[in-house]
């Protein structure tokens, strides 16, 4: 029995307890007639404590891989592609994003060199660049990638990319290989440049906005008093335009817009910006002009242009505008004020019967208007069918 015992006690590998079912002894489980000897007390306290290390171990065990799986169904569903290495520089792990932009499957890439799976060269130079997660592993931090970075994936095409690397560290601090995390550049440029768009433009039409407007509207202010010639505004707005959305519906309405904005565009100069100031209102910026005349004549051209009939969604459609415009520096010496007076203009415009221009005048402002966005009258006398043209 002491032999016994003794060639035991030196086994501490569980695996071999793997499908052993231990029973706790009692002192039933000798007989009556063979005491145990004095010195021996039987080892029985210490099987309950194997059986529940085993049972510690295999609830860690299930924990361990059950946040494995959380972990991968987390980095396959981000938009970022994700790559991980050993201390080898060998690939462990790709999320589909990552099988996307390099064009190496995950079976193919992993246990593969990261230098074959993920090549980097320098976009100018074409030469090669040191991986960020070699980086982060040799300096035990997190790098980012250099500037102009571009992957070379496997077909032979090149794709600009960024992001950054970081070292991955066991339960004692110690690193054990880098996560690389990076997303295609080109698209984070499209990103920003249509962000920086939209922020400057109307969404309906495409043209700029009141912002981008008044941006340009203070350029051109600067340079004609450099220069010393005349800035026009010229401010429209559609006459009757609400009643044709109410009879019609927004869709109708919309397309309506965005057919006047095209051929407002169609009638200017490259240098100069047609806004749309909101609802049926307009904005025209004729930024270098030498005489009033200049900008009469181009709000006659529009009153032409603008006038013609529109077929919108089946519909013949006729609209007309008023127009008033304001000139710098001869009606206002800023922004402003230009605005303003242009914006007066174009209500004595209504007033004087619609579908026509008026210039600022001093006059203007010692009459003071009350500015209606329908005409009186005009919503409920005018009727669907006086809108639509048979030819």
């Amino acid at each position: 029995m002491g032999q016994a015992r003794s060639q035991a006690e030196p086994v501490r590998d569980d695996s071999l307890l793997e499908g052993t079912i231990w029973t706790p002894l009692g002192s039933a489980s000798f007989p009556a007639e063979q005491p145990l000897r004095q010195g021996h007390p039987p080892r029985t306290e210490a099987l309950p404590e194997r059986t529940a290390t085993r049972t510690s171990r295999r609830c860690l065990a299930a924990a361990l891989e059950a946040e494995k799986q959380w972990a991968r169904a987390a980095l396959g569903a981000i938009g970022d592609a994700v790559l991980t290495i050993d201390l080898r520089g060998t690939v462990t792990y790709m999320n589909r994003v990552a099988e996307t932009l390099t064009g190496w499957s995950q079976r193919e890439a992993i246990g593969a060199p990261l230098s074959r799976v993920f090549p980097l060269v320098d976009g100018k130079t074409h030469r090669t660049v040191i991986t960020p997660g070699r980086r982060a592993i040799e300096e035990n931090r997190t790098a980012g990638f250099a500037l102009d970075c571009v992957l070379v994936r496997q077909d032979g095409s090149k794709l600009a990319i960024e992001d950054s690397a970081a070292p991955i560290h066991d339960r004692e601090g110690r690193v054990t290989g880098a996560v690389i995390v990076f997303h295609d550049a080109t698209r984070s440029q499209v990103t920003l440049e249509r962000m920086a768009y939209l922020a400057q433009h109307d969404p309906l039409t495409g043209l700029p906005n009141r912002a981008l407007l008044t941006e340009r509207l203070s350029r051109a202010l600067g340079l004609a008093q450099r220069h010393r010639h005349l800035v026009a505004l010229l401010y429209l707005d559609l006459d009757a335009f609400k009643p044709i959305n109410d009879a019609f519906g927004h869709a109708v309405g919309d397309s309506l817009l965005q057919a006047v904005a095209s051929r407002v565009q169609e009638c200017m100069r490259v240098i100069d910006t047609v806004c749309r100031q909101g609802g049926d209102e307009f904005v025209i910026l004729l930024a270098e002009i030498r005489r009033p005349e200049d900008a009469t004549r181009v709000a006659a051209k529009l009153l032409a242009v603008l006038g013609r009939p529109y077929c919108i969604h089946g519909h013949q459609l006729l609209v007309t505008l008023s127009i008033g415009i304001s000139l710098y520096p001869d009606d206002a010496d800023d922004a402003d004020a230009l605005m303003h007076n242009a914006d007066t203009a174009m209500y004595h415009a209504k007033r004087n019967g619609r579908n026509g221009h008026h210039c600022f005048t001093a006059e203007m402002n010692t009459r003071p208007l009350q500015r209606r966005r329908t005409e009186p009258g005009l919503h409920h006398t005018l009727q669907p069918s006086q809108l639509v043209l048979d030819f």
